[in-house]
Parts: C-alpha cells; sequence; structure tokens
C-alpha cells in the first residue's frame, strides 16, 4: 500500500497500461509465426482509436526445447509515464502459439496472477487479463490472422517478470488475485496518478469484499490510516479498501454497491479537503483552505487570535495543533463536514463514519 501523497503539485506524464503491452508483444509474436517477421516495433489501435507505436525489447521464434514449439514471443518494457505505478519500467511479454480451434484463449504466464475469489469481473479460475485487455488483443488477432488468411486461433500466454514479487505491492492478494499482477487498462493510456485504473482497483476491491460478505468496510487513503482503522477494527485486509486520494470514487461505487457500514479514515490535511466538498483529495486537483479552517474552529469557540494563527499557519497540522491547545476539537468539526458530504451521495441506509489521524497515526477526529 502506497504512503500518503504529499501536497506539493507537478506537471506530470502520461504512459501506457500493461494491457497496451500485452496487445503490442501478442500482436508481433503473432505476426512473427504468421509473416515470418521479427518486428522491433508494433503498432497497435487503442479502444479510443489512437495509433500508437510500442517499442520492442525482443521478438523471437521459442526454442522447441523449451516446450513450445511453433511458438513466439515478444517483449516491451512498460512506461507508465509518471504515474506512481509499480510495473512502469518492467518487460511485459507475450508468448503466442497456433491452434487449430480458431478464436483467441488465454493464459497466466509468469508474473500474471490468476483470480481465487469471486466478486471481479473474471470467473474464478481465470487468469487476471481484464475485459478491454483481452477484447482489444483478440481485435490485433483476429484482424492479423485475415490479413494472412489464417483460420486458425491463438493460445496466447502473458506475463510480466518479476511480477509475482510486483504485485506484493499492489491490491492483489486482497482481491483474491494470486501469484502475480493484473494486465489493466480501459482506454489504454495511463494518466498520472492511474486515475482510471487506480479507481478501478478502488471498485473492485469494494466488490470482493461484498461478494465475500465482508459489510462493514474501512476506506484509507494511505498506510498510516489503514494502520489506524485495523488497530480500532481489527477488520481484516479484504475489508481496508485503498482509496488513496479517491474519496470520491469510494462514495459513488457504494452508492452503487452498498454495504451496511463505510469507515472513512485520512490524514486531517486529506479530510479537510473532503469537508470542503472535493471529492479528489490530491494536489494537483484541491487544496487546504486553512481560512474555511479559521472559520470552522471560529463556529466552535475559536477567538480573534486562533482562528488569525490558523489562518497563517504553514500547515493544517500546525492548525490542528494550535486548535488543539486551545480546546477547539477542530478534527471533529472537519470530520462532522466531511461526514455532511458522504451523506449526501451515499444511501441513507449505509452507516457512514469518518476518522481524522495525525501525522503520527493518532486519531485526533471522528464524527458519526
Amino acid at each position: 500500500m502506497r504512503d500518503e501523497t504529499p501536497e506539493q503539485p507537478a506537471p506530470l506524464r502520461s504512459g501506457y497500461t500493461t494491457g497496451s503491452c500485452a496487445t503490442a508483444t501478442s500482436l508481433a509474436a503473432a505476426r512473427l509465426l504468421l509473416a515470418g517477421i521479427a518486428s522491433d516495433v508494433a503498432e497497435i489501435v487503442l479502444p479510443k482509436g489512437q495509433h500508437v507505436p510500442m517499442p520492442l525489447t525482443f521478438c523471437r521464434l521459442i526454442d522447441e526445447a523449451a516446450g513450445a514449439a511453433g511458438g513466439a514471443e515478444a517483449g516491451t518494457i512498460k512506461d507508465a509515464g509518471d504515474d506512481p505505478d509499480v510495473t512502469h519500467g518492467a518487460v511485459v511479454f507475450a508468448r503466442v502459439r497456433l491452434s487449430q480451434e480458431p478464436g483467441v484463449r488465454f493464459h497466466a504466464g509468469p508474473g500474471v496472477g490468476t483470480v481465487t475469489r469471486a466478486g471481479l469481473t473474471l470467473a474464478v479460475g481465470e487468469p487476471a487479463i481484464n475485459p478491454v485487455p483481452r477484447k482489444m488483443m483478440t481485435d490485433h488477432l483476429t484482424g492479423l490472422a485475415a490479413e494472412h488468411g489464417y483460420a486458425g486461433g491463438f493460445e496466447v500466454t502473458i506475463g510480466i517478470e518479476g511480477g509475482e514479487a510486483l504485485a506484493l505491492k499492489t491490491m492483489n492478494p486482497r482481491l483474491g488475485i494470486v501469484g502475480g499482477l493484473s494486465i489493466l487498462g480501459t482506454t489504454g493510456i495511463v494518466r498520472p496518478f492511474s486515475c482510471s485504473a487506480y479507481i478501478a482497483s478502488i471498485h473492485q476491491g469494494i466488490d470482493v469484499a461484498r461478494a465475500n460478505g465482508y459489510r462493514h468496510i474501512a476506506a484509507c487513503t494511505g498506510n498510516a490510516s489503514e494502520d489506524a482503522m485495523r488497530a480500532h477494527y481489527g477488520l481484516p485486509d479484504i475489508a481496508l479498501i485503498e482509496m488513496g486520494d479517491f474519496a470520491g470514487a469510494v462514495l459513488k461505487h457504494v452508492r452503487r454497491a452498498p454495504v451496511d457500514k463505510l469507515s472513512m479514515c485520512g490524514g486531517f490535511g486529506k479530510l479537510s479537503k473532503l469537508a470542503a466538498g472535493h471529492l479528489d483529495l490530491h494536489s494537483g486537483h484541491s487544496s487546504i483552505d486553512l481560512a474555511q479552517l479559521a472559520a470552522w474552529a471560529a463556529e466552535h469557540g475559536a477567538g480573534a487570535a486562533l482562528q488569525e494563527a490558523i489562518r497563517a499557519a504553514n500547515t493544517s497540522q500546525q492548525a490542528l495543533v494550535l486548535a488543539r491547545q486551545e480546546g477547539v476539537p477542530l478534527g471533529d468539526v472537519v470530520c462532522e463536514h466531511a461526514l455532511r458530504v458522504a451523506r449526501e451521495i451515499v444511501p441513507p441506509e449505509v452507516a457512514v463514519e469518518m476518522f481524522a489521524i495525525d501525522r503520527q497515526g493518532h486519531i485526533v477526529g471522528v464524527a458519526r
């Protein structure tokens, strides 16, 4: 699980998903089998129509001694841009064999996981290759087959070098995806901070918890907030949802897929953004409003001097300390406002509560 994100915005660069990498490498391997062409670049078409040339690190026939006679493999280095993606720099590869039976069949290679729990879009026992990447690969391979007059099918194995170890840094173990990473992507492009991929993981986490009978979940912004919820409630990992900065993704999905109880926990500064009505808590999309904190403190007894000190504070944490020294429960106040925002989104039958923590991971505010 990741640490709490910093508050300094910076320009960010986009990259490509593992689904795009799998599509490019499977296409290159299949082209080598059907046309005898070993490519160093594979051009693919993304779901929204963009044509993307992807460089390959290798494209070769597989030695018969490796037990895959008639096969070929290709690999590419995953470029996630400036996204904090564990797969950035990893080699994604495809091994393709021709088969008499038409169609495309997918297999999990080294470093790609297998689904073991209900609640995901894939059935238990399936390789963790998501539907859009499967469609991308199928479309490209079907087009290649038509181009060469090939009437047979393809056996496609996707792998990620070092993927089994990398998966331990992701939510996959909690989701019941064992043995490696998932092949992901809905647009083929990784937006900085993985908006789409990250939100998809949040939705999957909630769905898997519900499908396995967990009706109380805790959505947390990072390691410290997760530790606080684990200590407070003793919830298992499957019920702890890593929401990062995407509080809105949790609230909107719970509206569609209700649970009995939702606990949300984050750093005081992050929760103050939610309290102000921001559903994306990243520094690039929302800022901590010290003037608003001062106004809320005033509503709970803060005098003019304290209000001015809060407005002039260097950080939200300093504002919190100043308020606590004067007996003003600013942590609780922020949680109450965040709870109001959440209750405007989730259905009334869902019990919602908010927890704010300080930088030491101590709970400094609660609202129910």
